[in-house]
């Protein structure tokens, strides 16, 4: 709020002086308001208390350390409740209160007009959470119903205007000119928060005596409103008048253009009634409330255009000027064209008479560089000669091709290199869970030919008023959606062959993995039913196109065979340190360092029958030859004594004991060190494949002797 009144707030990060809080006659706090005159408060109807003598308005942005609370009455005749017509479309919702005592001037603010589309706005309410006040921001996005309400996306999903805030003003975040009011916020059945408002424009159309303190000039030039005269119903040209309303309440078509020739009055007054009901602030109550009384289909939404300009005897620089002045964009010594390009606005024009302006190629010009940018076109000409070709051409015909042209390309990439690598995905991986795509691919090709055949047809001009003629071309709005839908469905489809098919190759090499460790454990051997377990692995994952969730099935019954098969002849296997009981499930497993007894027997320290195998410490030939003992077939010193070091053959403990190939003393006594190779004794090392123990563990499984050792679950 500047200081002086009428302006904008001085400093985005300020309480705003004209932000009212209105209590009702209980004191509570019923919603919000905006101080336009000293005397004059403007808020929502369903704020207003009609029962109550009297209300407080309380003025939280004064000067100085406490909060103004003046009492306030609602001024009978400003008075408009919100009503809904036969298609439940809300209308009205605003009043004004008159204060007791008059605030200073510099604490007020004027209403501003400002297009509003994709305009970052803020709104200080006051919800009871924060009833001092708090600034909420969102986004507008586009007209809602047949009043012109905005409505407004929150910029966090806790921004949404909550009770407490109806009746606050809306600033527009870059000029903060208050450009509209908060009705009302709500969050609907699928989780989705709007807010929403009523535009400057709409809330002068219900309270007009607002005018003396609104700024900004019309949406509509005077010479394009309605006159008393164009009520008369021979005056109305029935087809141009749904084809306007068509293109007001947004038909799809991005450039419209027409010819109205001056004398033909049914027409001129057609075009001027269209642009009038459109507008939020020149729309007749009549078409609001009972929109059953015009012809059907003629009636365009409020709102339907932001800005309607007359063009004859102008030049393309006042019109830019006036564009820029409707969008709010600041610094005025640049060229209106300039800021118009920077700001990359977007917004529903309309300009008649374009080629009666003072250069109408330049005005051609910025309306190219509007639609390059995504705004909305309504052209009027008034004759069909070079202007109009140049226009269509330019504006409608030209770009058409060329999006048309792009359309192809990319549907030419879509049935083409896309729809290739998905054919080479599917010939390798078998799809799971994915809908077949044929269907998707037969209506890119459809639609491709269709494009390709309209390519070298000619525009037609409709009815002999330049207008184009409607649908005898290719729906490229369709299409476009067609290829959006079938080009991510197609891109999402490699996207998930290619996962399947990596999961493919990770599980070839965990299946090649495991078989060497097989082999390796079996020093020769066969085992026909793992071997039939892997040759089913194999051809699954061989198989084009692969069924990668069988071939997974497969490869992981193949590898917990060989998980099994190599823990049962570990040194660690079954349960640990010691397995069954001795030494609390054992010290080694299955035969290894304790098996069966202690000292020989079935749970001790020496496996099949002690220390060194069948008899005690030196079974068969000295200090560890024995079954399974302490040096299982070369155990202690293997055959005769200490010969072959402190593991040889298979060390400390059978085949994957304290050595094991490359362990403690692989083979040979200390020759490969501690632990070569494979760490502890890898592969088959202090407990085979991964750590101390078989898996994981110390042990077989997990623990420090897996299923019952010093610890299952992940231990060291």
């Amino acid at each position: 709020m500047a200081a002086g009144g009428g302006g904008p707030a001085v400093s985005p990060m300020a309480t705003p002086s004209w932000a009212v809080r209105i209590r009702g006659a209980d004191g509570e706090i019923a919603g919000a308001g905006i101080l336009l005159t000293p005397q004059w408060v403007l808020t929502c109807a369903h704020v207003v208390d009609r029962t109550a003598d009297v209300m407080t308005a309380e003025f939280v942005g004064a000067v100085g350390h406490g909060v103004p609370a003046v009492p306030a009455r609602l001024e009978r005749d400003a008075y408009v409740p919100e009503t809904l017509d036969a298609d439940g479309d809300p209308s009205g919702d605003v009043a004004l209160l008159r204060l007791e005592r008059p605030r200073p001037v510099g604490e007020t603010v004027r209403l501003h007009r400002l297009s509003a589309p994709n305009r970052e706005v803020r709104m200080y309410g006051f919800p009871y959470e924060h009833n001092g006040g708090i600034w909420f921001r969102a986004t507008a996005v586009g007209v809602c119903g047949r009043d012109g309400q905005v409505q407004l996306i929150p910029a966090s999903p806790g921004e949404l205007a909550s009770p407490g805030c109806s009746g606050a003003g809306v600033a527009d975040s870059d000029t903060g000119e208050v450009i509209g009011m908060v009705l009302s916020g709500q969050e609907d059945r699928h989780g989705n928060r709007f807010s929403f408002m009523s535009p400057v424009e709409t809330i002068v159309r219900h309270l007009p005596r607002l005018d003396l303190v609104t700024t900004g000039p019309s949406a509509v030039d005077p010479q394009l409103r309605s006159t008393a005269d164009d009520i008369l119903p021979e005056l109305l040209d029935r087809p141009f008048a749904q084809r306007l309303a068509a293109w007001l309440r947004d038909d799809g078509s991005q450039v419209k253009i027409s010819v109205v020739r001056h004398g033909d009055a049914a027409r001129e007054a057609t075009l001027r009634r269209a642009i009038t009901l459109a507008d939020r602030e020149l729309r007749t109550p009549v078409s609001v409330d009972r929109a059953a009384l015009d012809p059907p289909g003629t009636v365009p939404s409020a709102g339907g255009h932001d800005l309607a300009v007359y063009a004859e005897g102008r030049t393309s620089a006042g019109i830019a000027e006036r564009i820029a002045e409707r969008l709010g964009l600041p610094h005025p010594e640049e060229a209106p064209l300039d800021r118009i390009r920077a700001a990359r606005a977007v917004l529903n024009l309309v300009v008649v008479g374009v080629d009666e302006a003072v250069d109408p190629l330049g005005v051609l010009d910025l309306l190219d560089v509007l639609r390059a940018d995504g705004s909305r076109l309504l052209l009027v000409l008034r004759t069909s000669g070079d202007c109009h070709r140049r226009a269509r051409e330019q504006l409608l015909t030209g770009p058409e091709r060329a999006r048309r042209a792009r359309l192809v390309e990319r549907l030419k990439e879509i049935t083409g290199p896309l729809a290739e690598d998905l054919r080479e995905r599917l010939a390798a991986v078998a799809p799971q869970g994915m809908r077949p795509l044929d269907s998707d691919l037969v209506a890119a090709h459809a639609a491709l030919a269709d494009l390709l055949r309209a390519a070298g047809a000619a525009d037609q001009d409709g009815e002999g008023h330049g207008e184009a003629a409607p649908g005898p071309g290719p729906d490229l709005a369709r299409y476009e959606r067609l290829a959006d839908r079938v080009g991510g469905r197609l891109t999402a489809g490699v996207a998930a062959l290619d996962r399947l098919r990596d999961r493919r190759d990770e599980l070839a090499g965990r299946l090649r993995s495991y078989q060497v460790m097989h082999q390796h454990s079996l020093r020769g051997e066969e085992d026909p039913a793992v071997d039939g377990l892997y040759l089913r692995a194999h051809t699954l994952l061989r198989a084009r196109p692969c069924d990668v969730r069988a071939a997974e099935a497969a490869v992981d019954a193949y590898t917990r065979r060989v998980d099994g098969h190599t823990g049962a002849t570990g040194p660690a296997a079954r349960d640990g340190h010691g397995a069954r009981d001795g030494h609390g499930d054992g010290y080694g497993s299955g035969d290894g360092r304790g098996v069966r007894d202690e000292h020989g027997g079935e749970d001790g320290r020496g496996a099949g029958d002690g220390h060194g195998a069948r008899d005690v410490h030196g079974a068969q030939g000295g200090h560890g030859r024995g079954d399974d003992g302490r040096g299982a077939r070369d155990g202690y010193g293997a055959q005769d004594g200490h010969e072959d070091g402190y593991g040889s053959g298979d060390a400390y403990g059978l085949r994957g004991g304290y050595g094991a190939r490359d362990g403690y003393g692989a083979r040979d006594g200390h020759e490969d060190g501690y632990g070569s190779g494979d760490a502890y004794g890898p592969r088959d090392g202090y407990g085979p494949r991964d750590g101390y123990g078989l898996r994981d563990g110390y042990g077989l499984r997990d623990g420090y002797g897996a299923r019952d050792g010093y610890g299952g679950g992940d231990a060291s």
